[in-house]
């Protein structure tokens, strides 16, 4: 496989704190790589750097050969990068079509257009009956879909997902689980950021650990949840529970 995203000695500051120091690694094309870690072990900063909400202090961020550290969030997803966030924010009076047609926007400038790609990814993902709805209205479940769809429609290779089974119940969790299989299905590169172990045994192909902002492990589902560091440093008591998820 090629290297679909190339992350070289990343670094950032906020004020004298080194939330990201000296990361590397790669997410090889339609590979699900899982970046795990405690709280404030830097996962998110090190999406907001990928996506151009924040600029690296140095290092390297390369996506297809290209280098994206340093450009805006709308150049970044333009090349071909799409997020979803923590919180889901979607445009709550609008209807779930107007939400994702946002992003369909990207690559259509006709209306129409954008409509027929937006009401493609709605139906991919499960919200068809629903595109009509207020966002707003949506359960937790539909929401993170809802989310889902409006960065499909912006037609990715790469696509970034920030805790995207937060306040889930184990069934919805089982449904987020098979809706990233389905987005690896079509062909795209997942990087997901995850605290359920059993979620992250699920989908993830390759998993980088991070703790302080450095990179403490990086490999195999079956390699990092036996690596004495990774078990000191985040899965602790979790440990039991992502060694039996590995083996479901």
């Amino acid at each position: 496989m090629s290297d679909a995203l190339v992350i070289k000695n990343l670094n950032k500051k906020f004020g004298g704190l080194h939330v990201i120091n000296d990361v590397s690694f790669t997410v090889k094309q339609n590979q699900t790589l899982a970046l795990i870690g405690p709280n404030g072990a830097g996962k998110t900063t090190a999406f907001n750097l990928i996506m151009g909400f924040y600029q690296p202090e140095s290092g390297s961020i390369n996506a297809f050969g290209r280098e994206i550290g340093g450009l805006k969030p709308h150049q970044v997803c333009d090349i071909g990068l799409a997020r979803t966030f923590q919180v889901a924010k979607p445009f709550g009076g609008m209807t779930v079509l107007d939400n994702v047609m946002t992003g369909a926007f990207l690559r259509n400038s006709s209306p129409s257009k954008a409509r027929d790609a937006a009401r493609e990814a709605i139906n991919f993902l499960g919200l068809g009956a629903r595109e009509n709805f207020a966002a707003r209205d949506l359960t937790t479940i539909d929401q993170r879909r809802l989310e889902m769809a409006r960065a499909l429609a912006t037609n990715p290779k790469i696509l970034l997902l920030d805790e995207v089974m937060a306040g889930l119940n184990p069934s919805e969790v089982d449904q987020a689980v098979g809706l990233i299989d389905k987005l690896a299905a079509r062909g795209l590169t997942i990087v997901i950021v995850e605290h359920l172990m059993r979620a992250i045994m699920a989908v993830a192909k390759y998993i980088v650990v991070l703790d302080h902002g450095q990179k403490i492990a990086e490999g195999s589902p079956s390699e990092v949840i036996n690596d004495p560091e990774v078990i000191r440093a985040y899965l602790g008591s979790s440990y039991l529970e992502a060694k039996e998820a590995l083996h479901d």
